[in-house]
């Protein structure tokens, strides 16, 4: 069905099914398997944010020793703050596609 999705549907699914491989079986990751995920398939937008304030906080707050973990909706949430405050967008911005 995925086949047939528009490409914004492909994205999601893609995003998802990801966040599954690396998930636990109740569908949660702990904060150092996020923090794992992100380094290793987010690398090209986080790449040159280490000096951001707000990038700080949010990979601090993944460093934090804690049992709470993390859902989709909120690994969702921390992708787009991550897209919107980096680099990557405004290439992206920059980028047309023909349709």
């Amino acid at each position: 069905a995925l086949r047939k999705g528009s490409d914004l549907e492909k994205a999601f699914a893609t995003a998802a099914l990801v966040y599954n491989n690396y998930a636990d079986p109740e569908g949660k990751l702990s904060k150092a398997e996020t923090k794992s995920l992100l380094q290793s398939q987010f690398w090209h937008v986080i790449q040159g944010q280490e000096n951001k304030p707000k990038y700080q906080e949010m990979i601090s707050f993944l460093d934090e020793e804690s049992e709470n973990k993390i859902d989709f909706e909120d690994f969702m949430i921390l992708l787009v703050s991550l897209t919107l405050m980096s680099d990557l967008l405004q290439e992206i911005k920059n980028v047309k596609t023909t349709k």
